[in-house]
Parts: C-alpha cells; structure tokens; sequence
C-alpha cells in the first residue's frame, strides 16, 4: 500500500480501515474457534461431561446461525458500523460473564449469547466488502478477510488448548473481551453514513428461490466443514497426542486457508466461480477419505490442512455468490447465508456429539466424506445453473 492519499482512501473500506475490517474477522474467529481445542481441559476441570462441553460450542453455533436474520434486517436498516458497535459491546458482556461461570446451564446461557453477538460480525464485514468492492477487488477482499480470520482460528487453535491447560480456561474466555474493546476504541469516528449505498432494501428479494438454494447448501457447507472440524484436536488427543502438539497440528487449518487464500487469488483469474467451487469441493473430499481412512496424528493434521485450504476456495467462493444473489437485501441476504452456515455446523455438532463421547472419531469423519461428496455435486451443478439462467 502507498503513503499517496488517493491509496489512503482506497485503505478504508465503507469507511471503516482496512485494519479495523481485518482485526474484527480475527477476533471473530479466534472466539469462534477457541472452544473445541480445549473440550477435555474444560469438561475435566468444569466437571462437565464431554458431550456437554461439546454443547457449548453446538449452542454457540446454534445462536450464532439464529440471530442472522435479526442482524441483517438491522443492518440493512439502520447502517453496517452500529450493529458493528452493537455487536461488539454484546459479545464484550457475553466473553466476561464467561469468566466468572463455570456451572453447566450458566456458562451455556453465556456461550449462547456470545454466539449471538458475534455472529453479527463476520456476516457484516462480507455485507461491507459487497456493497463497496466489485470484480477482483471483491475477490480480493474477501481473500484478505479470509487470510486474517484464519490467522484468528490459528491463533485460538494453537493456544487456546495450552492456555488452559497450563493456566486457565478463563483466560481463552477473556481474551475475546479486550479485544471488543480495542475495536470499539477504533470505531469511535467511524460512521455509518460512508458505510453502504443508501437506499430502500427489497427484503422480498432475500428469500427469492436462488436465494434459498444458497442458504441451503450453506446448512450443508456448515456441517461438514465446521461441524466436523470441531473434532480434529479431540481426535489428536485421543490418538495420544498431548495438548499443545494437538494444538499444532491442527493449527494446518490456518496454514491451509492462509496458502489457499494465496492460491486462490491467481485461481480466480483462471477458473470460473463454477469450476473453483468443483476444485474446493475435491479437496474437502480428500480431506475426509484420509482422515475416514486413519485417524493417526499424521492423517489428522493432513485433514485440517486441506479443510482450511478448501475453505479458501470452495467458501470464499461460496460467500462471493451470497454477496451477488439478493444485492437489494444484500445484507439481509449474507446474513441470512452466514447463519445458514452456523445452523448447518450446530446440527453437524449436535447429530455426531454421541459418537465423540464414545470416541468413533472414524465413523464421524467417514460421515464428513459421505456428505462432502453431496455437497460438491450440489453447489457445482445449483451453481452453473444459476450462472446459465442470468446469462
């Protein structure tokens, strides 16, 4: 980026600076993707069972995916950056009461609301970059917000498991709660008047029949690539792997977004959105058949490689296609899209909870390639088919 000030305008997006924007997708992620690596610290030093402990994050996601549609309606009615300070100051409430619970149902009602207000955030950063980025700038935008989320999923994988083992779970709570509050100090003179193009949104077009086929497979994009992920550090101790090396490996999920984000950049050039989400769909594939195959160390840090890779891909391809199918309800719509996604990953949480607590880490993987499978027919063929109809 230049000192120039036409590239310090450029720097901000909607209003908000690119560093603001970046640091949001972070902090998102990382309180999103802190939980599942330190389940047993949890469950042992809490007294809840590990089917509990997986409650947590199933709740969690399950309020994240059911406050979208609210998120969206008040986004688009009232502007990006005060659902953005809304949001923020929620989840702040939500990560301190988090601290201070250690009880099953409290701590469930505090992980709900935390779920619930940062399931504002990341929805409404993609909302931001579609209303203010076109063509390969879009592309490339959501390819940066990718490449800082994962490195906040990174962070929350690799040490959040040692952080409470070797200090507090409290902390990994914690954490989340400084964060809002340095953002909410850098949207102090952010306003919402340079945040989206005014006008009145047709909320009717949000549920339109292309509409609800992304939302659709967005339920089935959720399951098996965050439903299923959630596993990979339970799986890795299982397998005898200590907490801070689970840590590690499974920290290939942020390399692979990382590494894909990159790729992903020069792919767009050279691929349609139809082909990508094909490409992203055969790495999902070969993510799980390694994993259904064998669930030793080794297989398991391959599988969270190549689902952070096809993240890069197939979802981001997936998201560009959300910000595009509704634009008159464009936040409604990819909030609507991002909650779908929540939904899908808390039922694939709830429907395999029973095979963690008997540790048939196999038979939950096998599920994750038979579903990949569906999934990449459905998005390829619904894809093309929307591509030919608006030709």
């Amino acid at each position: 980026m230049t000192a120039t000030k036409d590239s310090g305008q450029k720097a901000r997006t909607g209003g908000v600076r690119d560093s603001v924007l970046m640091g949001i997708g972070f902090l998102s992620f990382f309180d999103r993707f802190a939980t599942p690596p330190m389940l047993l610290v949890l469950a042992d030093r809490t007294g809840l069972s590990l089917g509990e402990a997986v409650g947590l994050v199933a709740a969690y996601s399950l309020f994240y995916a059911l406050g979208q549609p609210l998120w969206g309606f008040v986004s688009d009615r009232f502007g990006r950056v005060s659902v953005l300070r809304t949001a923020l100051t929620g989840l702040l409430i939500a990560a301190a009461a988090s601290t201070i619970l250690s009880s099953y149902v409290p701590l469930l009602v505090a992980r709900s609301a935390a779920g619930l207000m940062a399931g504002c955030l990341y929805p409404t950063l993609l909302t931001i970059i579609g209303d203010t980025r076109t063509g390969i700038e879009k592309a490339r935008g959501l390819s940066d917000l990718q490449v800082y989320s994962s490195l906040g999923t990174t962070a929350a994988t690799l040490a959040a498991g040692s952080l409470a083992a070797f200090t507090d779970w409290r902390l990994v709570f914690g954490l989340p709660a400084l964060g809002c509050l340095a953002l909410l100090f850098s949207l102090r003179h952010t306003h919402d008047a340079a945040t989206h193009l005014r006008g009145r949104a047709d909320f009717r077009r949000a549920f339109s029949g292309a509409a609800l086929v992304v939302y659709g497979i967005a339920v089935l994009e959720g399951a098996v690539l965050m439903g299923v992920l959630t596993y990979i550090v339970p799986a890795l101790q299982d397998a005898g792997v200590p907490i801070a090396l689970a840590g590690v490996l499974a920290a290939g999920y942020g390399v692979g977004v990382i590494v894909g984000a990159r790729i992903m950049r020069r792919l767009v050039r050279r691929f349609s959105r139809t082909r990508l989400m094909g490409i992203g769909g055969g790495v999902i594939i070969a993510a799980y058949a390694v994993s259904a195959l064998s669930q030793d160390p080794a297989a398991l840090a391959v599988t969270s490689l190549l689902i952070g890779a096809t993240n890069a891909v197939l979802h981001s391809s997936l998201q560009g296609w959300a910000t595009e199918v509704a634009p008159e309800a464009r936040a409604t719509t990819v909030a609507l899209f991002a909650g779908s996604l929540f939904l899908g990953s808390s039922l694939g949480t709830f429907l395999t909870a029973g095979y963690a607590d008997e540790r048939q880490y196999g038979v939950i993987f096998l599920l994750g390639l038979v579903a990949a499978v569906v999934l990449t027919a459905v998005v390829t063929f619904a894809h093309a088919g929307w591509e030919r109809r608006r030709a």
